[in-house]
């Protein structure tokens, strides 16, 4: 992919599923309350971390490309 992303969970919004944990083991953890936290907010593009987003239930993970802020996920409408 070539991109360096910016990536952010909404704590307010996590319900700690762990959906991102299982699609990105390396890019995402669980805190002791069970909320996501990017393991590195900024970071290179990568399958598994859109995969992750894609796949959230609440829709609590959001990607941005690092240089520009341009939404990577969810998508612009």
């Amino acid at each position: 992919m070539g991109d360096r992303w910016h990536v952010e969970v909404d704590r307010g919004v996590c319900i700690g599923s762990g959906m991102c944990v299982n699609h990105a083991p390396d890019g995402f953890r669980l805190d002791t309350a069970r909320q996501s936290h990017p393991v590195a907010p900024d970071t290179d593009a990568s399958e598994p971390v859109l995969t992750a987003a894609e796949g959230c239930p609440v829709e609590a993970i959001v990607i941005t490309l690092l240089e520009s802020g341009e939404p990577v996920f969810p998508p612009e409408e």
